[in-house]
């Protein structure tokens, strides 16, 4: 399985869509294995955009994004880079198809509601610089069976181990709530 960071702006935090922007992930069958709300610090966002530094816009950028905290997440699944790039659409929303973020819920450039990792190599760089390896958390979700066909989730399951039934893993979550309780 692959890993993207995405980033709720503040625009996308001011406009009451947190909710739309993560069920719209959840619905595709990404697991959520990181989550928080933070204001960004100004040295994350310099290593963040340092490649826009000599753009005129990058000063207006850097007061955008820590004007008000942002969401945080760390996205799980097949191809997640790639997934997260689809249904987030087009940077310049004008331009994003309907029935992506962007597309439904922006009309600038800047204020495109979220921030997807480009790559994979990009993604693993941009969950370091924003997550704590303790922050990233592992678990068995239990409608995995329903997401993936069999070749794909065997091959792919961090642990290496046989999957279990649907009935198994309920099982067994349902075990560990009464242990705790």
């Amino acid at each position: 399985m692959r890993r993207t960071l995405v980033i709720i702006k503040p625009d996308g935090v001011n406009r009451c869509l947190i909710g739309e922007v993560i069920q719209r992930f959840e619905r595709k069958g990404l697991k959520i294995i990181g989550l928080k709300l933070e204001r960004l610090k100004v040295y994350q966002l310099k290593d963040h955009y340092s490649h826009l530094s000599s753009k005129p816009f990058y000063q207006e950028l850097m007061n955008y994004m820590t004007s008000i905290p942002c969401i945080l997440l760390v996205l799980e699944g097949k191809d997640a880079v790639q997934v997260v790039r689809t249904l987030v659409g087009s940077t310049n929303s004008r331009e994003a198809d309907v029935g992506t973020i962007r597309g439904d819920f922006a009309m600038s450039v800047q204020t495109n509601i979220v921030h997807a990792s480009e790559t994979n190599e990009i993604a693993e760089k941009e969950i370091q610089r924003f997550f704590k390896e303790e922050e990233i958390i592992e678990y068995d979700q239990l409608n995995f069976n329903w997401i993936y066909c069999g070749s794909e989730k065997e091959q792919y399951h961090p642990s290496d181990v046989e999957w279990k039934s649907d009935q198994e893993q309920y099982a067994k979550a349902k075990e560990e709530k009464r242990k705790i309780e």
